[in-house]
């Protein structure tokens, strides 16, 4: 088998490839025989075949072609015929189209059908009679049928014999549709005396190899003298008619006539067509010759129709010529809307002109009515292209926002410009996938958020919210708090935000005296690859509470001496006395502070200003009036509930200090404070005390301990070895110290006043003494005991 290919390849600006390839093939191949390596031929790799899901788009029904993707080949998938597929059409070609998706791109393969030599020539009838008179001159012309084979080119009918030759002869005509008129011709004059009957054979022969051949029987009957044949007016006739006619539409009219009288002039029409659908669709009045339509005419099977007719006498006499009928195109298709490949799904961040869906339009009306122009409907991002051969593809025009819209019924019209006008719609659904091409916004561009001081650790505060337009995932928002730091702590100490709901808890209790406000930032971030962001500010605002009690700043408040204020006896009303000063750290009414006289010894004759704190006088002080006033004011502040604060103001009513002094001498001082100091006397006391006696015991328990040590010693026989103490002072200038030294030392009850005095070097058996020391030395002396011991604890030491 010989395969021919051809490939063809154009690159158009739609943003996809179109490519021919061609192939020739001969009929009647077997099932799954190989056509041609596809892949190989339009230079595309098997895995894009496979990947792009490519597969086979015909205009048509019957598929004969399928592709195989493994392989990347095309392969006969039913047998072809093409007598069935294109009869005596050539060249005989399938056309269809390969799509590939992602990205879409298509191929247009044309496959030629090559014709082998499988029909023989046949003729409709196997008998053919004729009576002709045995009068008709020489020459006389008999028409006959004409064979038909199915076949095309060097497989066509070629030529035509007849047998007998001994009265005919035959003769053909070239027709210019390249068909022959088969007739044929009296040689030698008829004698029905000789030969009442006589039988010929037409054989049809075709150029195939081997040949084949079809016949067909004549069946001459010679009659008495008939001298004339029909004779047409014409014998090209030309007629139209509109399809789709009713039926009974008188086409046309032929008109024979004869020499003849009697009944040799009788003639009768008839249609002499043979293997087509001619005598379906007319049919010819044998007695006046009009054509009469009755079949269904359709321009888009047959633009024009031939048809043979015959007039025959009753002698046996004919005659023939053709009636071309043209039909009249109508608009009467709709054009057809095919779906090449379409992308259901797409997203939203795709390119400019990217290829939604290739649509193929085809209109089977010619002109005007086969002229069609599509479009979608208005305020569309995308617009259609027009390629050749009335393929269409919807590309993107605008940017997509799916946020903005997700989805599109794209409604594609497709009208013809006929009379009137015919359209198809087509509606095309596309949905927009989600981009992370939004970052969460939150719905404030900042929040204040108030908590109350106190509060509970754990402490739900505020809410943020930040919604994100995207879909899915990368609409999922995740909150985090910023590291920053207030006062130069980390802000995570102070707060924290629940991820899921933005939801601010307190992390510790807010003090509002150390701290007022503070601020940070959360961050919304979405679930999107890369995630996008955003920042709000927080700013938290601590809220007073009443839990400080006001404090007292004047009078100051001792416990061990007493502060009065004068007041002369000469002072007039609304003397000023003194002032009670007193804050709160507080803030707002908790520090709004009001003052009131709780206790006096005289009340009539103190008042204290509720807003101020003044102590002033509110009559005349007398005589009579005592010396010493104690005053109590209580200050209080303007929470919910309340906190107080309670002074004593001494005031003195006296011209002069001594008075004042003889009054407030035994002034009883502040109970507390003399109760803790004689709890801390006596605590030193006791333990000065235990340290005194621990000590006393500790060198009495030496002491003895070392006397009777001597005197084991003494009542022993062993020799007595001189033992000097240490430090010891020789004074014949015989031992280890070759001077004298003079110690002063001074001792008291306070050790903290003793002082030790060191002399020079004196003579080597003189003891200088300061007579003032006389009695610390005699207290030394009755100490000799003690000082002499080696390991005495009290030593004199030359530093």
């Amino acid at each position: 088998m010989t395969r021919q290919v051809t490939l063809f390849i154009f690159v158009l600006s739609l943003g996809f490839v179109l490519g021919q390839v061609s192939y020739s093939i001969p009929e009647e191949m077997a099932k799954g025989s190989l056509i041609g390596n596809i892949a190989h031929d339009l230079g595309l790799q098997i895995k894009r075949l496979t990947s792009g899901k490519a597969r086979i788009f015909t205009r048509d029904s019957d598929e004969y072609v399928e592709l195989n993707r493994e392989r990347g080949v095309l392969l006969v998938k039913e047998r072809i015929d093409r007598e069935s597929l294109c009869k005596k059409t050539t060249p005989c070609a399938l056309h269809f189209q390969i799509i590939l998706e992602n990205p879409i791109e298509f191929y247009s393969v044309v496959i030629q059908i090559t014709d082998i030599n499988d029909n023989a020539p046949s003729f409709e009838k196997s008998e053919k009679k004729f009576k002709i008179s045995e009068s008709a001159v020489i020459g006389a012309k008999f028409v006959l049928e004409r064979a038909f084979d199915l076949d095309v080119g060097i497989n066509d009918l070629k030529r035509y014999t007849l047998k007998p030759t001994d009265n005919f002869a035959l003769k053909l005509h070239n027709n210019p549709d390249g068909n022959k008129n088969v007739e044929m011709v009296l040689q030698k004059p008829l004698d029905r005396e000789k030969q009442e009957q006589m039988n010929l054979v037409l054989t049809a022969v075709d150029g195939g190899e081997p040949q084949m051949s079809g016949t067909m029987l004549i069946v001459i009957t010679v009659l008495d003298a008939n001298d004339n044949a029909p004779v047409f007016t014409q014998q090209i006739y030309k007629a139209t008619v509109t399809e789709n006619s009713p039926k009974g539409t008188v086409v046309a009219a032929v008109s024979a006539s004869d020499a003849d009288e009697g009944p040799n002039s009788k003639i009768t029409y008839s249609i002499t067509n043979t293997f087509d659908d001619v005598r379906n669709i007319f049919e010819v009045n044998e007695e006046n010759g009009e054509v009469i339509l009755i079949g269904n005419t359709n321009f888009e099977e047959s633009r024009n129709y031939q048809i043979h007719l015959l007039a025959s006498d009753e002698g046996g006499l004919t005659d023939s010529c053709k009636l071309i009928v043209d039909i009249q195109d109508t608009n009467d298709n709709n054009p057809e809307i095919k779906i090449m490949s379409k992308s259901t799904l797409i997203a939203e961040d795709v390119n400019l002109n990217t290829v939604i869906t290739v649509i193929s339009i085809e209109d089977k009306d010619s002109g005007q009515n086969g002229n069609v122009k599509c479009s979608i409907n208005e305020n569309m991002p995308f617009i259609l292209k027009s390629s050749e051969n009335n393929f269409y593809s919807l590309v993107t025009d605008s940017e997509l926002d799916r946020e903005l819209a997700s989805e599109y019924n794209i409604t594609v019209t497709c009208s013809d410009e006929g009379v009137p006008s015919l359209s198809s719609s087509v509606t095309l659904t596309l949905q927009i996938s989600d981009v992370n091409d939004n970052a969460p916004v939150f719905e404030r561009s900042s929040y204040e958020a108030y908590i109350v001081e106190n509060n509970t650790p754990g402490l739900s505060i505020f809410t943020v919210k930040a919604t994100d337009a995207d879909w899915n995932q990368n609409a999922r928002v995740s909150y985090i708090l910023e590291d920053s730091s207030v006062n130069g702590v980390p802000v995570s100490s102070y707060v924290s935000v629940s991820a899921d709901s933005g939801v601010i808890h307190a992390v510790r209790s807010f003090d509002y005296e150390q701290i007022k406000d503070f601020q940070f930032r959360i961050k919304a971030q979405d679930g999107g690859s890369p995630p996008l962001s955003s920042n709000v500010t927080v700013k938290i605002l601590i809220q007073d509470q009443n839990d400080n009690p006001p404090q007292v700043l004047y009078p100051v408040q001792t416990g061990g001496s007493v502060v009065a204020e004068m007041v002369p006896r000469t002072a007039d009303v609304g003397y000023l006395v003194t002032k009670v000063v007193a804050v709160d750290v507080d803030s707002g009414q908790n520090a709004w502070l009001s003052y009131k006289l709780q206790k006096a010894t005289d009340r009539a004759l103190f008042e204290v200003g509720s807003q101020n704190g003044e102590i002033r006088t509110i009559r005349q002080v007398t005589d009579k009036d005592a010396v010493k006033q104690r005053l109590t004011v209580i200050v209080e502040d303007n929470g919910q509930p309340s906190r107080s604060a309670t002074v004593i103001v001494n005031v003195a009513v006296a011209d002069s200090f001594p008075e004042v002094l003889s009054e407030f001498t035994d002034f009883p001082h502040d109970k507390e404070y003399n109760d803790n100091l004689t709890f801390y006397l006596v605590l030193a006391l006791a333990v000065v005390s235990f340290l005194f006696i621990t000590c006393l015991v500790v060198i009495i328990s030496v002491k003895i301990y070392r006397w009777r040590q001597s005197r084991i010693l003494y009542h022993s026989n062993l020799p007595v070895i001189p033992y000097y103490p240490p430090r010891y002072s020789d004074t014949l200038g015989t031992g280890t110290l070759p001077h004298v030294y003079n110690y002063e030392v001074c001792r008291t009850t306070d050790s903290r006043k003793s002082d030790n005095k060191f002399g020079g070097a004196g003579g080597q058996n003189v003891l200088i003494m300061d007579p003032s020391s006389t009695g610390t030395m005699q207290r030394l002396q009755s100490e000799k005991s003690i000082l002499d011991e080696p390991d005495s604890p009290l030593e004199v030491r030359r530093l």
